[in-house]
Order: structure tokens, then sequence, then C-alpha cells
């Protein structure tokens, strides 16, 4: 048996908005193909998870409400990742929110410039376009496909634990002349390939979406902990031209 729910779905996003059909909807367990035909498709993510916290009004845009809240996805460990969600009111419809729910999002992966104690800030959140209820559990509760474009030189490193990585920063269009700048980050042998990488290079990546907590110290010594978020590649494909392409797996 397939993830089964109530689905509302919605095209609308803040730059534009639609009215929002409400039907019954189904999904099958494991990797949910992810379609690469046009631009809408340069960016697909699906994670089911647990709601954790309450649900905080985020913005309007043309008279529809935005609100956000956090949903516990877990990893193959004991570790879950917390990652922010924004939903349209009309996505929603009727349905309420409540903490400890176990829902599937799926939508897109978006970045936007918030302007935090005088420095702009990259703000990352999954922009949830379906809304289903769960009630079985998944092969891969965290999936995400990206096609975008390299636009900083990449940078290789290793690690105290001697990991090797290579941090990309990768612009992924979408409609209307904009674009999400997304850091992901390659391991092992795609972090050794993926150095030699050139900005503009054109880009397709698997993977799942991370957080990271880690500690800032600030100019007057105190020290804070704050929460990052990126995408770990899994496989990497690199696009010379619509025929050569090269592909990298973990």
């Amino acid at each position: 048996m397939g993830i089964k729910g109530m689905q509302n779905k919605s095209d609308a996003d803040e730059n534009y908005a639609v009215s929002c059909p409400v039907y019954i909807g189904t999904r099958e367990k494991g990797w949910i193909e992810l379609m690469t035909e046009n631009i809408a498709d340069n960016n697909k993510v699906v994670i089911v998870g647990k709601v954790n916290g309450p649900m905080k009004y985020s913005h309007e845009i043309f008279g529809e409400n935005f609100f956000q809240f956090d949903l516990s996805v877990p990893r193959l460990s004991d570790y879950a990742d917390l990652l922010p969600v924004t939903v349209s009111e009309r996505l929603l419809g009727e349905i309420e929110l409540v903490e400890g729910m176990e829902i599937t999002i799926e939508g897109q992966l978006r970045s936007y410039n918030k302007y935090i104690g005088g420095h702009n800030r990259l703000i990352l959140t999954v922009f949830a376009r379906e809304l289903l209820f769960v009630d079985e559990g998944t092969k891969n509760p965290n999936q995400i496909y990206l096609n975008g474009f390299i636009c900083k030189k990449p940078v290789y490193r290793v690690t105290p634990l001697k990991r090797e990585i290579t941090d990309i920063l990768l612009a992924v269009n979408r409609a209307y002349g904009k674009s999400d700048y997304i850091p992901t980050i390659a391991w092992g042998r795609n972090a050794r390939f993926s150095q030699h990488l050139n900005v503009g290079d054109n880009i397709r990546i698997w993977g799942r979406i991370q957080s990271r907590t880690y500690q800032k110290k600030l100019p007057k010594g105190e020290v804070i902990e704050k929460v990052a978020y990126e995408v770990s590649i899994s496989k990497m494909e690199v696009i010379k031209n619509i025929i050569d392409t090269q592909t990298l797996e973990t």
C-alpha cells in the first residue's frame, strides 16, 4: 500500500497566485520519479516527517497568506533533520497541522535574501506545492533533485576526520526570470571530481536536504549556535551538451 491522504495542490508561489483545487491522491513508496522536462522541473523535493512546533505566519503576496513550520525528517541514524517549510493558506485549506502529525511535502527548495543584523543572509526553505497525510513509512523520506549552474568556484577541503568535501553553490532557474541559490556538498570521489568544475558548468544532482548546527563567535566574544541548511549530494551528472553527460555516484 502506498501513501494515501487528503491532498491539496497549488501552483501559487511568492510571485503568482492561482486558485487551489482539493482532491484525493495517492503516492507509492520509495524514490519518487523526478521529471526534468522543463524549467518547472529543475527543482524537486519530497520530504516525509513530523511537524515540529507551531506554524507561524510568514508573509502575504497578492492577498495570499503564507505560513512556516519545521518538519522533523529522520535519517537512517537516530538523527533527524529539522527542515523549514513554507506553505500557502490555499494549500492548507481546512487542514490543521498539529505537532507530531506525520505528513509528506512535495515542492521545491527555495532561497531568498533577508536583511539580518546589518547583513544580507541567504535563507533556505522548502516551498510546499503538495501536502499529503501519511499512513505508512517510506523507504526514502528525504529526496531532492536539482538541475542548475555552478555560480561560484567550488571549494575543496578535508575535514579533521579526513573526509573530502567540496562546497558547490548552485543557481537553479525557475519561472519569472528568478533563480534559487542552493548550497550543496559533494563527498569522496564526487568531491575530488567536482573541485575541478568551473563557474557556469551545468550539473544535475540527486541527494537529500540536511540541517547542521554550528557555533559562531561574535566580535564581543559571545558564542551563539546557528543552523545551516544544504544539499548532501549522492549522485551527480555533468551536462556537457545534449548528448554528452558524465554521471558520478557517491
